[in-house]
């Protein structure tokens, strides 16, 4: 597989070709059945191409755009582009005279060509000869509308020899790319990796941990998959470039409808148009479309979708609808972080409503002091200040952040991550399961799970994160920050951190892994000598604490870890330094001598 090919790529210049056909391969094995038969003929032609034109295709085929000028298509392994095209172009696989737009033109040719070719027209308009690019296509726009009826303006699509008749250079367009992104997708299950995860992996920058799944194992079980992930990932992009103005609202109706007639039974696939759904639903709220917005969170199963649509309902007034659904949510949270909003929101809604709110016991209060420094020469993020004030031999300060905790979660449950069960891995380039944030995430693996965090009670877990600190030392992991890690700072920690926080913390991570990855404190401080530790929050002037924070600081404070909030503020800003700092003193005393 591409996993075993040699590192050294500059043995090989046709290393990205003999990674193509390892994909191709890949495919043909997993995938035969859900090919229809032309991408069968095509991975049946391709074979029996010459190296060249095998070569030049994919050269294409990694690089942005579908259009190539064949004067820049130069490679020493393929030769002659014009001559390498050939068998392409026979096949129907590239275009070898395209119709070109004023957009694709403007896009292939340098500013010194495009006064050429247009020098009649540029020698019309005042000042155009001196504008940049962009300018000068927009001066020139109104001047090449469309010439049939219909058209849009600046889309008359002509060759390259009929824009510019001095040129002897050519353009290709990859017209057989559409299967070739088809063919992507169902090796990667996504279209954000590319072909150049091969050569990043061949290279040592990304290196990934091997998982022994079946052959069986893949992104799509039926065509129809296929179909619908790029059905979903078109209306994607069509929301990502809505019109301005009047037609957005239509293209937003017709959007909806075009989501609404995807059909799918795939889990995976529902999660993401529940995904997509969402999105839409926020634009419609930033453009205060409220019903549609309110129509969108209605049928959206994503995270975060019902409290949307409370805040929508209350923005748009509809007050007793609101707090009937905040209710209804308070009574059946789906996380803590809608269980925080809805405990905010109801009062609001009842005073909304003309009732009267009754008192909350307010929740214990986190530690909270202020320290007051000297504004660093250089600008440097407020939490490095702090750590480099408190930090000293005996008792030392690390910025860590979500690294650490994820990082020693992630070093304990490795196998269980990486466990190759259905639906997980499918091709050797995943970071992560692809189930990550499934329902059932943590339920499929309940078992192996329960295995690594009942190591936390015999006392075995200190080896097993050592052993994959250094057996996995650099493996892509969703959880592993390898860039903060040292063996001595996983020392320290295993060293201070009790075996029974490390599972309070492993816990909550594990019950929503999503909304719990971020939110961890910025700094720890151990003192080693007495086996103890201190988180801490910072908070720069100005600087509030987010939602997240305040539940992973909740949560701590709950369950009596050492935990507290510190607000930094410079000497030289216009308050009573001197009060503050007698403040900050008795504080810090106070905290030295409860912890």
């Amino acid at each position: 597989m591409p996993t075993d090919a040699p590192s050294d790529l500059r043995s090989d210049v046709l290393y990205y070709l003999l990674n193509f056909e390892r994909a191709l391969a890949w495919l043909a094995e997993r995938y035969d059945d859900l090919l229809d038969a032309h991408e069968h003929g095509f991975l049946r032609d391709f074979a029996v191409l010459p190296q060249p034109s095998r070569a030049l295709l994919v050269r294409m085929l990694m690089r942005k755009g579908t259009l190539f000028r064949a004067s820049r298509l130069s490679y020493d392994e393929i030769g002659c582009p014009l001559q390498a095209v050939a068998p392409l172009a026979a096949l129907g696989w590239v275009d070898t005279e395209p119709g070109l737009t004023l957009d694709d033109l403007f896009a292939l040719t340098t500013r010194p060509e495009l006064q050429l070719i247009f020098a009649d027209a540029i020698a019309l308009i005042p000042g155009a000869k001196g504008l940049r690019k962009p300018d000068l296509l927009e001066t020139l726009r109104p001047f090449y509308e469309g010439e049939s009826e219909g058209e849009e303006r600046g889309t008359a699509a002509h060759p390259l020899s009929t824009w510019h008749s001095q040129t002897t250079d050519r353009v290709f367009h990859v017209a057989i790319a559409p299967l070739c992104e088809r063919l992507r997708l169902m090796f990667f299950g996504n279209l954000q990796q590319d072909w150049s995860e091969f050569v990043l992996a061949d290279l040592g920058v990304f290196q990934y941990e091997k998982v022994a799944f079946a052959p069986s194992s893949r992104a799509f079980q039926q065509r129809g998959d296929v179909d619908v992930y790029l059905a979903l990932h078109a209306c994607r992009e069509a929301l990502e470039w809505l019109p301005a103005g009047d037609a957005e609202a239509d293209a937003i109706d017709e959007l909806v409808a075009a989501i609404a007639a995807i059909d799918t039974s795939n889990p995976w696939l529902e999660t993401r148009r529940a995904k997509l759904l969402f999105r839409l639903g926020q634009h419609c709220e930033r453009q205060q479309n409220w019903p549609v917005a309110l129509a969108v969170y209605a049928r959206c199963a994503w995270p975060g979708a019902r409290h949307r649509r409370l805040r929508v309902l209350e923005r748009s007034e509809q007050f007793d609808e609101a707090f009937a659904l905040a209710t209804q949510a308070a009574a059946t949270p789906e996380s803590e972080e809608e269980a925080q909003r809805v405990e905010r929101m109801l009062p609001r809604l009842q005073r909304k409503r003309g009732e009267r709110v009754a008192r909350v016991p307010a929740a214990r209060p986190v530690e909270r002091s202020t320290l007051v420094l000297p504004r660093p020469d250089a600008s440097q993020p407020v939490e490095y200040v702090a750590r480099d004030h408190l930090t000293c031999d005996s008792a030392p300060v690390h910025y860590v952040e979500n690294a650490l905790i994820n990082s020693l979660f992630g070093l304990l449950c490795w196998e269980p991550v990486f466990a190759a069960l259905p639906g997980a891995f499918f091709h050797p380039f995943q970071r992560g399961p692809a189930d990550l944030h499934a329902p059932d995430f943590h339920a499929r693996r309940a078992e192996q799970f329960a295995a690594c965090l009942a190591q936390l009670d015999s006392g075995a877990y200190r080896e097993t994160i050592l052993r994959h600190l250094q057996s996995k030392a650099g493996l892509q992991s969703p959880f592993v920050f390898w860039g903060l890690l040292t063996p001595e700072l996983v020392a320290l920690a295993l060293d201070c951190l009790p075996a029974a926080h490390l599972k309070l913390w492993f816990e909550r991570l594990l019950r929503d892994i999503r909304g719990n990855r971020s939110g961890l404190p910025d700094l720890i401080r151990f003192w080693p000598g007495e086996r103890r530790y201190e988180l801490i929050e910072v908070k720069g002037p100005g600087d509030r604490l987010q939602d997240n924070q305040i539940r992973w600081l909740a949560y701590c404070e709950q369950h009596g870890m050492p935990v507290r909030v510190l607000d930094v503020r410079w000497a030289d800003e216009d308050v009573a330094v001197s009060e503050v700092a007698v403040a900050v003193t008795t504080k810090e005393a106070t905290t030295e001598a409860r912890t």
